[in-house]
């Protein structure tokens, strides 16, 4: 729980400071978008290269590695000289992140099948909740004088602090008796089925995902013609209804299977997308976008869960797989709702997120009841 809170908490943090990055370095939109880039090149770069190395190294290692590597990078973003600089710290900065993001998601999954119950859910609610921690605290911190680049390297230290001391506890190496070795199943994980469907259904979540995280606010603004505070609800109504779920969903899991949480979940994600979308009124659309929240929450936590029990595939590279995938659903999400919005109407490209929804509600039962998760 520690290790998910940090990864939530230094992401926050970073993100608190993308507008101080923009100013720091001068930079246009064109040059803000790649710095923004870098981050996303950064993981996904490591999601594909690094997997055979977290198996072989072992969670422990792999967990300590990838986030002292995102601390360090956290308090060098606001103090290199150089844009092309900012460009290499925020490209390991993502590796970071990627490296510590399968790692303790193998982990996780260790612990859950040790348990013998789902624990996933929740350990993803403390990753949302570390990332409103860190977004209110740095804000709060920035409002009452505080220098950026002292908030970053606060919050490097205390998340080295944190990796330190938790790390220990982690299990050195991920055991799973089908996934007895190392380097052959990074060659195979290319070639499952399995993991595509995994990871395409987890593409599609985060489509709808990314969509929402950059398009909500804009639609309450423009369509709903809501205030600009109440706009900025739409962003926390969507986290409060992931964070809630989140912490829900293994309950749920363990009551009624992936399967039927899934279905569910999705359902409800669509039906919230077109009730804001048919009803372009404040509550009605805030109201959308809380079910929208709650419907989408469980999505990766169960689709991680589902990828580190592939068989014959270690439970690192399974999870880098997908998750690398679902990365670029949330690179696209935007750009495909933006471009539909650009020649149409920004609620007929949030529509996509509708479309998006349903597609999972049908097809993500079937990939989870064939993998028998």
């Amino acid at each position: 729980m520690a290790l998910f809170f940090i990864a939530g908490m230094m992401y926050a943090s970073w993100g608190v400071h993308v507008p101080t990055v923009r100013d720091r370095f001068h930079l246009n939109p064109a040059l803000l978008s790649f710095a923004l880039l870098a981050v996303a090149g950064g993981s996904i770069t490591a999601m594909a290269t690094n997997a055979s190395w977290i198996a072989r190294v072992g969670t422990r290692r792999a967990c300590l590695t990838g986030g002292l590597m995102m601390a360090a990078c956290a308090a060098l973003i606001l103090v290199v000289p150089a844009y092309w600089m900012l460009l290499i710290v925020l490209a390991v900065f993502g590796a970071g992140m990627a490296t510590l993001d399968v790692a303790m998601n193998a982990e996780a999954s260790a612990v859950e099948q040790t348990l013998g119950r789902p624990i996933m859910s929740a350990l993803h609610g403390m990753f949302s909740v570390g990332g409103m921690v860190g977004a209110a605290v740095g804000g709060a911190l920035l409002s009452r004088g505080m220098a950026p680049e002292m908030h970053l390297a606060l919050t490097a230290t205390l998340s080295a602090l944190v990796l330190l001391v938790a790390c220990p506890a982690v299990l050195p190496h991920v055991p799973h008796a089908d996934h007895p070795d190392s380097a052959t199943p990074r060659a195979n994980r290319w070639r499952s089925p399995a993991l595509w469907a995994l990871g395409a259904t987890a593409l599609v979540a985060l489509i709808a995902e990314g969509a929402m995280y950059d398009w909500a606010t804009v639609y309450m603004r423009d369509v709903v013609l809501a205030t600009p505070a109440l706009a900025s609800a739409a962003y926390a109504a969507f986290s409060g209804g992931m964070a809630a779920a989140r912490f829900g969903g293994d309950a749920v899991r363990a009551r009624f299977g992936a399967p039927q949480l899934v279905m569910v979940s999705a359902s409800l994600a669509c039906a919230g997308m077109i009730g804001a979308l048919l009803l372009p009124y404040p509550f009605a659309a805030l109201t959308g976008f809380t079910l929208m929240g709650l419907g989408l929450a469980n999505m990766m936590p169960v689709l991680f869960a589902a990828a580190a029990r592939v068989e014959g595939i270690h439970a690192a590279e399974g999870l880098a797989h997908v998750a690398g995938l679902a990365y670029f659903g949330l690179l696209l999400g935007p750009v495909i709702i933006g471009g539909v919005a650009q020649v149409t109407s920004l609620p007929v490209g949030l529509s996509v997120v509708a479309v998006c929804s349903a597609l999972i509600a049908f097809a993500g039962p079937k990939v989870l009841r064939r993998l028998k998760i």
